[in-house]
């Protein structure tokens, strides 16, 4: 008598969790659905694109990779050089500029801290369209329009103040302890940044990368404004160029570049989540 309860409560432990992961299983499938409707659609034929609902394609055609990466005035590969060009210096600049910025707010006193801090945190609510105009008349005085420096240059000058704030966060849970120490053994702040903060901030710091790289890579709206040479294009820009207003679009093409595009997202993924997952679980505790 004693162990129909136990077997009771087994059971419903059981169907709770096929339940979940049923539900788990049908939200994967319904989020992997896009990505697998464009993954098909590089496989077949332009006109079955938007004639089928199926995800099996009825005839498989590789030709749409081959027409994709040649079929524009210039190679696709150099499209996505340019953005790989973009991506990693504008990731070097950001990690750079912004390790340096938080180290100053979350370590340094200096007049008027809190109140730059403030103004700072004040520039995450700033649309980005609101500065675009300033900017664009900047750089095409300074003659860096159809060029790569106008979405490079800035991120060596910690205009991203998200990353600055959570390696702030990160910083403080560093303790001060070790600070003190290093200035009694006659560090600079500079030496103590370099020294101590940032090998004890590879996490925040990957995090910071990670992001950074994903958000340039995936940009569309600076490349379009700045960019006007096919030579210079990025991939967003490359992928745009197979939509054509007069109806004559080869989408079999842009779904095949498209699904290439995908490529270095997930190998940064790959490579690189758990340092991810542990600079957002620790940042902003305290160690």
């Amino acid at each position: 008598m004693t162990d129909v309860p136990f077997h009771g409560a087994a059971r419903s432990s059981v169907s709770r969790s096929v339940l979940i992961h049923t539900a788990l299983v049908v939200a994967s499938i319904l989020m992997l659905y896009p990505l697998l409707w464009m993954l098909s659609g590089s496989i077949r034929p332009s006109e079955e694109i938007f004639g089928s609902s199926s995800l099996i394609p009825s005839t498989v055609d590789l030709g749409a990779y081959w027409r994709g990466w040649f079929g524009l005035p210039v190679s696709f590969g150099t499209f996505f050089w340019n953005s790989l060009v973009i991506a990693v210096l504008s990731t070097i600049g950001n990690v750079m500029a912004c390790s340096l910025t938080a180290f100053a707010f979350a370590r340094l006193e200096f007049r008027g801290r809190n109140f730059w801090f403030a103004i700072m945190l004040g520039t995450l609510m700033l649309p980005y369209h609101v500065t675009l105009i300033p900017q664009y008349i900047l750089f095409l005085n300074l003659d860096w329009v159809n060029s790569f420096l106008p979405l490079v240059v800035p991120k060596f000058f910690a205009v991203d103040a998200f990353f600055i704030f959570l390696m702030v966060q990160f910083f403080r849970g560093i303790p001060r302890e070790l600070d003190e120490a290093a200035m009694m053994d006659g560090c600079s702040p500079w030496r103590i940044y370099w020294k101590i903060m940032l090998p004890l901030s590879m996490p925040v710091l990957a995090t910071a990368a990670i992001f950074s790289f994903l958000w340039t890579w995936e940009d569309f709206f600076g490349p379009l404004i700045y960019l006007n040479d096919i030579n210079t294009y990025t991939v967003q820009i490359g992928l745009r160029s197979f939509v054509d207003s007069t109806g004559s679009s080869d989408w079999s093409a842009l779904f095949a570049m498209s699904v290439l595009s995908l490529i270095p997202i997930f190998l940064v993924f790959l490579f690189f989540q758990r340092l991810l997952i542990e600079g957002i679980a620790t940042t902003g505790m305290k160690r």
